[in-house]
C-alpha cells in the first residue's frame, strides 16, 4: 500500500523553527520526486518545495531562504526544515510524491503564533 504520513508539525512562535518530516512506504522511494505543499483556511493549496530522486531541490519563493527541503533515500523519508516562522506560514502541511497517480500524506498542522 502506497503510503506518506507526516509528522513534526505543531504550535510555533514567531521566529522559531519546526522541522517537518514525511515517511514513505509501499513504492520505490528513491526513484519519485517529493515535495511539500501547504494550505491555509480559506486559500488553495500552495506548492512550497520539491526535491528530485537526485536530491536536487527548488524551494518557492514565499520559503526561499528560510525552507530547506531534504531527503534520505535509504530511511524512505523526506524533510522540511522551516526556519524564522511567521503567522502566515500557519497551514497544513502535505507530503507528495509523484507516483502515478500522485500520492498524498494526510497532513501535519502547523501553528505560528504567539
Amino acid at each position: 500500500q502506497v503510503q506518506l504520513v507526516e509528522s513534526g508539525g505543531g504550535l510555533v512562535q514567531p521566529g522559531g523553527s519546526l522541522r517537518l518530516s514525511c515517511a514513505a512506504s509501499g513504492f520505490l522511494f528513491s526513484v519519485y520526486t517529493m515535495s511539500w505543499y501547504r494550505q491555509a483556511p480559506g486559500k488553495q493549496r500552495e506548492f512550497i518545495a520539491t526535491i528530485t530522486h537526485a536530491s536536487t531541490g527548488t524551494v518557492a519563493e514565499s520559503a526561499k531562504g528560510r525552507f530547506t527541503i531534504s531527503r534520505d533515500n535509504a530511511k524512505k523519508m523526506v524533510y522540511l526544515q522551516m526556519n524564522s516562522l511567521t503567522p502566515e506560514d500557519t497551514a497544513v502541511y502535505y507530503c507528495n510524491a509523484r507516483t502515478y497517480p500522485e500520492t498524498w500524506g494526510p497532513g501535519t498542522q502547523v501553528t505560528v503564533s504567539s
